[in-house]
């Protein structure tokens, strides 16, 4: 039905196009329910999920949503989509995955190109945001590289690493590494791969782990192999006496990190326990499929941007100001300090729910950030304490003057400002709001 050469679109992308064709159909009728459940086949299938899980979601979906119950108040456009959000979670492992944060060994296993060792990195840093200290051994003593990037890896976030370079055993190399870890808090082995399972990686990795004697054993997958990530699982499953949980690195990158993720929930021999989402070493989670489905349905991620806008805005001394509704250019001008601080204007609005803005816009809008704190800072103490006198048109050509801008671009900063002052009062009077929202949003925390 499907060709498996078309080009897969990104994951989310593609399911907030199919929720497009509910929310926007003028009727929900048996028809638009079909229609949508096709375009959901067919976004899934291009992102490697298996077609025997798409069929038997498309078909609970469309059941659920033609049959079920519609709870009083709710629109069948708004249960068709907390149906859709449901039946993903359950696609994608259901459970939220919660480390032990205490003291421990962690193995990981993975193939060739899986991205162990920057995976040893993220979750250093994981660990060590909990107040953990962490140390790693370098045990593959097959790739050259290798403990010259654990090394390097390790020095870039302050963890401890344990190598010998005259060593051909890795056996001797874990036991003497956690001799010499001894006094850290996370232990983590780095262990040798191949460019595919066979049975000498099998029993090395048997003698390392009964050295090692591990708290906790991880398979490290790229999501670029879709499906394939299951059976790797259950191999790797079976060599080791059980895994913790599988670690999906490169999500994203892939357009099949959807066929991993499900996949590997599915075949019941292990779970996700850990995703990686990017290069940097912060770019590293526990796996928490409704926050993940959250994402790809688009719903706006309000808990995460509102507790780190309150714990920036503390640190800035913003939080009397907003609670007031109280807003001057010295207030405007820490609000997008603060938000440089939150990550890039893209990770910010993707919170707020805006997952598909282009590209284009993004750097405009950031362009603009910059041009507006120029701006502010080219204004006299008065001028940012008083914003009406920012109305006069003799003080903004002063001030483009002062910061090198455009006359036009400093009356936009002053429109922009006094939106942003109404908004705040606006705010300000909606009480009930919060409540609200953690009602309707699924991740809401």
């Amino acid at each position: 039905m499907f060709s498996r050469t078309t080009i897969a679109m990104d994951l989310g992308a593609g399911i907030r196009k199919a929720l497009a064709k509910i929310t926007g159909a003028s009727l929900v009728d048996e028809a638009a329910v079909r229609e949508f459940s096709r375009e959901l086949q067919r976004v899934l299938i291009t992102n490697d999920v298996e077609i025997r899980l798409v069929y038997a979601l498309s078909r609970k979906t469309e059941e659920r949503i033609l049959k079920e119950k519609i709870p009083d108040g709710v629109a069948i456009r708004e249960h068709a989509i907390r149906v859709v959000y449901d039946e993903l979670v359950q696609l994608m492992g259901g459970e939220q995955y919660s480390p032990a944060v205490r003291k421990k060994k962690v193995l990981l296993l993975g193939l060739f190109g899986s991205g162990k060792t920057t995976t040893v990195a993220k979750l250093a840093k994981y660990y060590q945001s909990k107040g953990l200290k962490v140390g790693a051994i370098a045990a593959d003593i097959h790739r050259p590289a290798a403990i010259d990037q654990l090394e390097q890896v390790c020095k870039a976030v302050n963890a401890g690493c344990y190598s010998d370079r005259s060593a051909e055993n890795a056996d001797k190399i874990i036991r003497d590494g956690v001799a010499a870890l001894s006094h850290y808090d996370v232990v983590v082995a780095d262990t040798a791969g191949r460019s595919a399972f066979d049975e000498g990686l099998a029993d090395e990795l048997k003698r390392v782990s009964l050295a090692f004697a591990p708290d906790e054993k991880f398979l490290v997958v790229s999501a670029d192999i879709g499906q394939v990530a299951a059976r790797q699982a259950k191999q790797f499953d079976e060599a080791v006496g059980g895994l913790t949980g599988v670690i999906v690195t490169k999500m994203d990158g892939s357009g099949k990190g959807g066929g991993a993720l499900s996949a590997v929930a599915a075949s019941k021999s292990s779970r996700i326990a850990f995703i990686a989402f990017g290069e940097k070493p912060e770019a590293f989670e526990p796996f928490d499929a409704k926050k993940f489905v959250a994402r790809l349905c688009g719903f706006p991620d309000l808990g995460a941007l509102l507790r780190k806008a309150k714990e920036l805005s503390s640190e800035e001394g913003l939080q009397k100001a907003v609670e007031e509704g109280r807003l001057d250019y010295d207030t405007f001008l820490a609000q997008l300090r603060a938000m440089k601080k939150m990550g890039p204007l893209k990770q910010v609005m993707q919170m707020l729910g805006a997952y598909d803005v282009p590209e284009e816009f993004v750097g405009k809008s950031e362009e603009k950030m910059r041009k507006f704190e120029a701006a502010v800072n080219s204004m006299s103490r008065e001028e940012r304490k008083e914003p009406k006198l920012l109305k006069a048109k003799a003080r903004q050509q002063r001030v483009a003057k002062g910061a090198g801008l455009k006359d036009d671009e400093v009356r936009e900063l002053v429109d922009n400002f006094e939106r942003m002052q109404k908004m705040m009062k606006g705010l300000r009077g909606n009480r009930g709001m919060m409540k609200h929202l953690s009602k309707m949003v699924p991740n809401f925390r």
